[in-house]
C-alpha cells in the first residue's frame, strides 16, 4: 500500500479534456497532457485491500494493488512489467474498457472508486516513452504452425502468446489492414489508430505474421487451412447485426447499421478506400436507435459530420443514478451513465419502441414513429395513446449482433453451433473439428474487449497443451498457479 491516508486525503481525479466543441473540430483523442503526480496520486488512493475484489472484477485478472503501489513509488518498470503480465494490450483497454473492475473496487462501497483505467494506460504510455517497450522474439521457434482467423482483439492476444511460446504464427484477416473491430469498428477519438499500429509492429517485429485482404472461407477454404496448419484459432467476432426486419419500412434508404456508418468513417480517417454506399449525418436529422457503446459512437460520429440534429432511443427503462438495492457492489453498477459523445450533444430517450419508418416518394426515409413501453415481468407492454412522430433523414441501428457469418468457413470446417448460432467448444476452447479452436465473440458471443483478450490468452494457452506431447504449456493462465510471471 504506497499511501496509508491516500484514500481519505485524495479525491477522484481524472485528466481534463478539451471542450466538446473543439472536440467537434477533428477525430484525434481529446484528454489534454497531464502532470505524472495526478496519475501517483491516484494510485495512492488503492487500499491493497486484504481480498481485492478487483482482481475478479477484471476478466484479466490483472494485479492491481501491486501495480499501483508500483505507480505511486514511480517505479514504473515494475508496474509494467506486473501489468504485461496478465494483459497483453493495455494501450487499449486503459482506453476503451467500461473498467469492471472499478465497479468492483472497495472505495466504491462509499466513495468514488479509484481510478484504475487511468493508471493501467499511463503505465503502458510510460513504458513506450521510456523505451521499455521493445520487440521480445522468443529464442527458440516450434515446429508446429498456427493459423489465427480474425486480427480483432480475442485473435491478436492468441497470437501474442503463442508467438511468445514459439509457434509459427500466421493471424488472416479479410481487410487490408488489422486490428479488427479495434481499427474499423472503434472511433479514432477514443482509439487512435496510431495506438493500434504501434502495436501491431512489434508484433511483427517479434515475428507474428499477418496476411490481409485474406478472406479465409473465400480466398483460402477452410479444408486449406486445415491441411497447412497444425492448429486453427477461429476469433474472427460476432459479426451478424441485429435487424429491425419486422418493423415497416426498414427497407428505406437512409435505414443503415451503426457498424456500417462507423467503419466507413474510420477508413475515411486512415485515408482507406469507402467499400459501400456513402453514409452522411451533414445536415441531417439523426436518430440512433440502442443506447449502448456502439450507439454512442454513433452520436460523436455524426456531431462530427455536422448532423442538424441527434436523438437516441432505447428501449429498456432508464437506469438510475446510483445503485439499487438489488444491484448491489461489487456486481456492475447498473447505472445511467453518460459518455463523451452525450456531453457533445444528444437528446436521450429511454422506454421507447420503433414501430415503423415513413419515407418519400423516393424511397428516403423522412420519419420515424414510436410508443413508448412499460416494463412488467421483463417484457415491454406499450402505453396507448404515447405514440410519436420522429423527423428522421438517417435512422443508425445500433442494437447489438447476433453471431458470426455461418457461411464460408464455418460451414467449410463443420463447427457444431450452440443454440445461439456461436461456436461451440469445450472448456478447453475446442470446437468439435480437432485442431480447431475458437475464442472472443465468435465463441461466447457480443462482449467487452477485455474479455475478447482474456479468451485469447486461454484459448492461446489450450492450444499449447494441446500441441505439446506432455499436455504442459509454459503459458500463464488466471486459472493456475503460474499466472504470476511478473
Amino acid at each position: 500500500m504506497g499511501n496509508f491516508e491516500g484514500f481519505l486525503k485524495e479525491g477522484r481525479t481524472l485528466p481534463e479534456t478539451a471542450r466538446p466543441e473543439d472536440r467537434l473540430k477533428n477525430y484525434h483523442e481529446f484528454y489534454l497532457p497531464h502532470d505524472e503526480s495526478l496519475t501517483t496520486r491516484q494510485a495512492s488512493r488503492c487500499m491493497d485491500c486484504g481480498v481485492p475484489f478487483c482482481h475478479n472484477g477484471c476478466p484479466l485478472g490483472n494485479f492491481i494493488p501491486d501495480f499501483n503501489d508500483a505507480v505511486y513509488h514511480k517505479q514504473w518498470d515494475k508496474a509494467l512489467d506486473i501489468l504485461l503480465s496478465t494483459n497483453n494490450f493495455p494501450e487499449f483497454t486503459g482506453r476503451i474498457c467500461p473498467a469492471p473492475c472499478e465497479g468492483s473496487c472497495v472505495l466504491g462501497i462509499n466513495n468514488p472508486p479509484v481510478t484504475i483505467e487511468h493508471i493501467e494506460k499511463s503505465i503502458i504510455e510510460k513504458g513506450f516513452e521510456l523505451g521499455l517497450i521493445v520487440a521480445n522474439p522468443p529464442k527458440e521457434r516450434n515446429k508446429e504452425k498456427v493459423a489465427v482467423v480474425g486480427s480483432g482483439p480475442a485473435g491478436l492476444a492468441a497470437a501474442d502468446q503463442l508467438n511468445k511460446a514459439g509457434y509459427h504464427v500466421t493471424v488472416f484477416e479479410r481487410d487490408e489492414k488489422p486490428g479488427g473491430l479495434l481499427r474499423f469498428g472503434i472511433p479514432d477519438f477514443k482509439l487512435e489508430k496510431t495506438i493500434v499500429e504501434r502495436r501491431i509492429s512489434v508484433m511483427e517485429q517479434e515475428g507474428v505474421s499477418f496476411r490481409t485482404s485474406c478472406h479465409v472461407g473465400i480466398d483460402i477454404t477452410g479444408e486449406e487451412l486445415m491441411s497447412s496448419y497444425d492448429a486453427i484459432l477461429l476469433a474472427g467476432g460476432s459479426t451478424i447485426p441485429r435487424d429491425l426486419q419486422q418493423v415497416p419500412g426498414r427497407d428505406l434508404k437512409g435505414v443503415h447499421f451503426a457498424m456500417d456508418f462507423l467503419t466507413q468513417q474510420n477508413r475515411r480517417v486512415s485515408g482507406l478506400p469507402v467499400k459501400t454506399e456513402e453514409i452522411s449525418a451533414k445536415d441531417k436529422h439523426v436518430i440512433v436507435i440502442g443506447g449502448g457503446d456502439t450507439g454512442s459512437d454513433c452520436i460523436g460520429t455524426s456531431n462530427r459530420h455536422g448532423a442538424r440534429s441527434v436523438v437516441q432511443f432505447e428501449v429498456l427503462a432508464k437506469p438510475p443514478q446510483q445503485r439499487g438495492t438489488l444491484n448491489p457492489w461489487p456486481e456492475w453498477p447498473l447505472v445511467l451513465r453518460t459518455s463523451s459523445s452525450h456531453e457533445e450533444g444528444c437528446e436521450r430517450y429511454w422506454s421507447i419502441l420503433t414501430k415503423s419508418f415513413s419515407g418519400n416518394e423516393s424511397g428516403q426515409v423522412t420519419s420515424l414513429q414510436t410508443i413508448e413501453v412499460e416494463w412488467k415481468d421483463g417484457r415491454p407492454v406499450e402505453i396507448p395513446g404515447s405514440e410519436k412522430t420522429w423527423p428522421c433523414d438517417l435512422a443508425l441501428l445500433a442494437i447489438g449482433f447476433l453471431h458470426p457469418q455461418k457461411e464460408g468457413l464455418l460451414s467449410q470446417l463443420g463447427v457444431e453451433l450452440d443454440p445461439r448460432g456461436n461456436v461451440l467448444t469445450n472448456q478447453d476452447y475446442h470446437t468439435s473439428v480437432r485442431n480447431v479452436f475458437s475464442a472472443g465473440d465468435m465463441r461466447r458471443g457480443q462482449s467487452l474487449v477485455v474479455w475478447a483478450i482474456s479468451e485469447g490468452r486461454e484459448a492461446a494457452k489450450a492450444i499449447d497443451e494441446h500441441l505439446m506431447q506432455e499436455g504442459k504449456s509454459i503459458l500463464p493462465s488466471k486459472h493456475s498457479s503460474n499466472y504470476w510471471v511478473g
